[in-house]
């Protein structure tokens, strides 16, 4: 950091992509000062996603560089504007996905701002003044006191900076499904990054979590890390026949290409299927669902 301060400056230190290359190095530029309705924070964790390799090595033919990516962000809160009240120096706080909204649509007055046609991402959007978002893979960020969330008290910061995106990315459709119900089952398809969070928020919800992967690799990982009630390796076709009509919730967390007939196939009559991952097209008979 020291040897590239000589040819950069800036209030903030980060860790920056250069070219889509994706190689990150040092990288020194400016946060806004602190606004009357900001909060600065100085940044003790922050997740890696794998939107973080998707922009820095500029899969979406639109990053911005020099990129600084992160968008899992826990910390310090160092700075309160004069009109923050919801705030102190010292909270312990969450920054998310995006950084900015219109506030005044019907998405972001009901409290889904993320769904507003005008939202901003954390890292690699284009902000109201016409500035380029900068992540949490630096010392700090300044952001508006309504994208900044509370972490409770004595909860650890690593644990935290990962639910505000691959956490609420499966906690949101378990929640909006009422898959909260103790004694019911669950499959969760890949165990990933999103795929933890689902065992996780599975067995606190009181539900049978099966992991179904195709690496039999994961199985200790599954069972006796996290938790899980049982695993099965997806492409063993016994395996996947004994669990034929068993499960009440399905959460597919996987990105690969994969068939989703055997997967539904799963599922009792009514049961439900929530889909957070990105594979490069869905493709189920409609028998699988009509019948």
């Amino acid at each position: 950091m020291a040897a590239e301060s000589q040819t950069e400056s800036g209030n903030c230190s980060a860790w920056a992509a250069k070219d889509p290359s994706g190689v990150l190095s040092p990288h020194s530029f400016n946060r806004r000062t602190v606004r009357h309705d900001d909060v600065s924070l100085r940044i003790t964790h922050c997740g890696v996603c794998y939107a973080d390799v998707i922009w820095t090595k500029n899969r979406h033919n639109d990053s911005v560089y020099p990129l600084v990516p992160g968008h899992e962000i826990a910390g310090v809160v160092t700075e309160v504007g004069s009109d923050v009240k919801g705030f102190k120096l010292g909270d312990h706080v969450a920054v998310g996905t995006y950084v900015n909204s219109c506030r005044d649509c019907d998405n972001c007055n009901s409290f889904l701002e993320n769904h507003c046609s005008k939202f901003v991402f954390t890292f690699n959007g284009v902000d109201t003044d016409g500035t380029v978002t900068k992540g949490g893979y630096s010392s700090h960020i300044v952001v508006h006191e309504r994208y900044c969330y509370k972490i409770p008290d004595g909860y650890p910061l690593e644990k935290a900076a990962p639910l505000v995106c691959a956490g609420i990315t499966v906690y949101t459709p378990m929640m909006r499904h009422n898959m909260k119900q103790p004694g019911k089952s669950l499959g969760v398809v890949g165990l990933g990054g999103l795929g933890h969070m689902a065992v996780k928020f599975g067995k606190a919800f009181g539900l049978k979590v099966t992991v179904l992967s195709t690496s039999e690799s994961k199985r200790d990982e599954a069972i006796s890390l996290l938790g899980a009630d049982n695993f099965v390796v997806s492409s063993d076709i016994r395996q996947m026949e004994s669990l034929k009509n068993s499960l009440d919730f399905i959460v597919d967390t996987a990105s690969g290409d994969h068939p989703f007939d055997p997967y539904l196939a799963l599922l009792k009559v009514g049961g439900i299927m929530a889909l957070v991952g990105f594979p490069g097209e869905i493709r189920v008979h409609p028998a699988t669902l009509n019948l």
